[in-house]
């Protein structure tokens, strides 16, 4: 038994050393740096400041025009649910057990138990206020990607952007993350 521990502690032991000279651990030296990774620090091979990439989802564009639409609500009436409780009860079985060996007895009794059974019913109609459309803030772009022909391009945009739009003159570059399209 304890030879078979002895034997899986070392096999796992060189496992463990062999993983770690292969590099499993993910590499690099003491502080946690990765030596065979080149980083873009924002320089090209001339040696000139180049200016980091946009992500993929950014849009660009000649600021056109800003819309605002607020939620459109409606009345709407839904089943109203109400609580109903009745009283039940229900038969609890008890034992004990006493003595050891052949002198073991067993006594068993019941109780009656109490308690409450509850259910959601349907009780009639309320009426509520449905949201319909969500609020929207819009922002539309002249000359999308530098393309001339890609005009009154829309974007929803999040509340910030749209402030930040609406602060901005027309016809001022544009740069931001749109949350969807259309309007």
């Amino acid at each position: 038994m304890f030879g078979k521990r002895l034997l899986v502690a070392g096999a796992t032991a060189v496992l463990i050393a062999g993983l770690g000279a292969c590099g499993g651990g993910g590499g690099g030296d003491a502080r946690g740096v990765d030596q065979g990774a080149v980083t873009d620090v924002g320089q090209d091979s001339a040696g000139t400041v180049k200016e980091p990439s946009p992500s993929p989802d950014t849009v660009s564009g000649l600021r056109d025009s800003v819309r605002h639409l607020a939620a459109k609500t409606t009345r709407a009436t839904r089943p109203h649910l109400v609580k109903k409780c009745t009283s039940a009860t229900r038969q609890v079985r008890h034992t004990q057990r006493t003595g050891t060996g052949k002198h073991r007895t067993t006594r068993t009794w019941y109780t009656t138990e109490r308690y409450q059974s509850c259910k959601k019913v349907r009780a009639g109609t309320e009426t509520y206020t449905r949201t319909v459309r969500p609020q929207r803030w819009c922002v539309s772009l002249d000359d999308v990607a530098g393309d001339t022909a890609r005009d009154d391009v829309w974007y929803q945009v999040t509340q910030p952007t749209y402030a930040e739009a609406r602060g901005t003159d027309e016809h001022a570059r544009m740069e931001f993350t749109p949350s969807g399209t259309g309007c």
